[in-house]
């Protein structure tokens, strides 16, 4: 979105007072105070008026939702049968251009992290270019570009303007075909890697992550190791692996390009094939694994608690198995989690920052993946009120189970999300973004206008009736990170339910 220019006024006024003649002076400073003075007593009524009409003790009312314009998606295929999306956005003279090539951390299989490495590797280095080399040529494009991988799916996306789109579309496809994963550079990767490894021990937060996925997943499910793997995985890594995995895994038929910009389907289509249009699989595909195990929600709550001597805050993580993204009740989940933990506004963080000053935030949310993923309530606190804040958790974790919301809470939530569905649609970023998420699901663009209306029919009742089926209260893994001999015997008081200990090590595998 285009600001409102301003008129340099200050700098006009400034140099006219410098070289106008001393003598008016005096002049300019006498119409400036009687104009002021019938400024000031011209609104001074209208002022006393609008404070009479406006009452501030309350938020102004919410008018109605605006209609939601969808941008139109245009479908298509390259010769060697790589997907296409093209929305053309004409405001800015700017292209962003997403690949997405399905797989991501579900290939792995017992490459941990293998994903993830092979993803940030292909920016260090591709074609001719050193990793120096090919950031000097994209800075003097003035694109960016970015690389990445997670759970299901792994990502190259460029932004450029469009004058010079062809030129970085080269160092795009350089990147995406021909990365050179040099044995210097894994070498190098690999060790910058398992220094950050080894940085997790230090990093409460980190830790509780780590022990909440391996408690609540079992072992055999993807979601049971972190994304980035582990330092025994990252050391077996060398540049073969590398090569097999990209070989493997990057292949036309998995890969799909989002193309949001200045530039129509045909134009789009004729760039793309020029570069990709050529592309084809080499050697044995990688495929992921089966999943032979599903979790199962904890019976009961079980409580983990992991040391972290002299911490100053304890790190609080509750949860429990979620549910698919395609579920029915997808609008009436995202509700009642908005008015639970998932705004600035929301009864958590209420509760915890503004309410008991325990915390500087609170939250909680579902992690949408086409695998269930978590559903987790969170937050850091200071450590002499851990046992206090875990009350104030299980407490809210009850009362939007136990007892309707009201209409006022209901209705700002439901506002939230409806209105910040436009807001979701305005730069070419935020357009690919909103195409590449709904793509994970085979959910069209347009899908966002049926989410709209669903979210606006969720009633009181929906909220209560998803709740229930769905947050952890009597059933729930909880896991606090923090100073056991400061926070341990509080904890136990609660009789929350049955307490272990997990020790760093076993969580850090090395």
């Amino acid at each position: 979105m285009i600001g409102r220019q301003e008129s340099p006024v200050g700098a006009h006024t400034r140099a006219s007072s410098t070289s106008a003649p001393r003598r008016s002076v005096g002049l300019v400073v006498a119409l400036a105070a009687g104009l002021t003075a019938g400024l000031t007593t011209a609104l001074v009524p209208t002022a006393g008026a609008q404070q009479a009409a406006f009452d501030r003790t309350r938020p102004p009312a919410l008018g109605p939702a605006p209609a939601l314009t969808v941008p139109t998606v245009k479908s298509g295929r390259l010769e060697n049968g790589v997907s296409l999306r093209v929305v053309e956005h004409r405001e800015l003279p700017l292209v962003q251009v997403t690949l997405l090539v399905a797989g991501g951390g579900r290939l792995d299989g017992n490459d941990r992290g293998l994903a993830t490495f092979v993803a940030n590797m292909l920016d260090e280095g591709a074609g001719k270019r050193d990793a120096n080399a090919l950031q000097a040529e994209l800075a003097f494009l003035g694109a960016s570009l970015s690389t990445g991988a997670g759970w299901d799916n792994t990502s190259v996306s460029l932004k450029v303007a469009r004058r010079n789109l062809e030129a970085a579309l080269d160092l795009m496809a350089d990147v995406v075909l021909r990365p050179t994963f040099s044995a210097a550079e894994v070498r190098r990767q690999r060790d910058l890697r398992l220094a950050g490894l080894l940085q997790q021990k230090d990093q409460p937060g980190a830790l509780a992550s780590l022990a909440f996925n391996q408690l609540l997943f079992p072992e055999g499910h993807p979601y049971h190791h972190a994304l980035g793997g582990d330092s025994t995985s990252t050391a077996a890594i060398d540049s073969a692996a590398v090569r097999d995995f990209h070989r493997g895994s990057f292949r036309p038929a998995r890969a799909s390009f989002i193309v949001v910009g200045d530039l129509s389907e045909a134009e789009a289509r004729a760039l793309l094939g020029a570069r990709f249009g050529k592309w084809r699989a080499e050697g044995p595909e990688r495929t992921p694994p089966p999943v032979l195990v599903q979790p199962a929600r904890p019976t009961g709550v079980k409580v983990v608690l992991v040391d972290k001597p002299g911490a100053a805050q304890s790190v609080i993580q509750i949860g429990t198995v979620g549910v698919e993204r395609t579920n029915a009740d997808y609008a009436a989940i995202e509700v009642m989690n908005t008015i639970l933990g998932g705004s600035f506004s929301s009864r958590l963080n209420t509760n915890l920052r503004e309410t008991k000053g325990y915390s500087y935030g609170a939250g909680s949310g579902f992690s949408w993946r086409p695998l269930p993923g978590p559903f987790l309530a969170s937050s850091s606190v200071r450590t002499n009120v851990t046992d206090s804040s875990l009350v104030e958790f299980f407490s809210e974790l009850r009362a939007i189970r136990t007892a309707p919301v009201d209409a006022e809470e209901l209705d700002r939530a439901k506002a939230y999300l409806i209105l910040g569905v436009p807001g979701d649609l305005e730069s070419t970023s935020q357009i690919a973004g909103q195409v590449a998420g709904l793509a994970n699901f085979n959910l069209p663009l347009d899908w966002l206008t049926e989410y709209v209306d669903r979210v606006g029919k969720v009633t009181v009742e929906d909220v209560k009736r998803v709740a229930e089926r769905n947050l952890p209260a009597e059933n729930a893994l909880v896991v606090v990170v923090g100073d056991l001999a400061r926070v341990r015997a509080g904890i136990e008081a609660l009789n929350l339910g049955e307490v272990s200990v997990r020790e760093v090590g076993q969580i850090v595998r090395e």
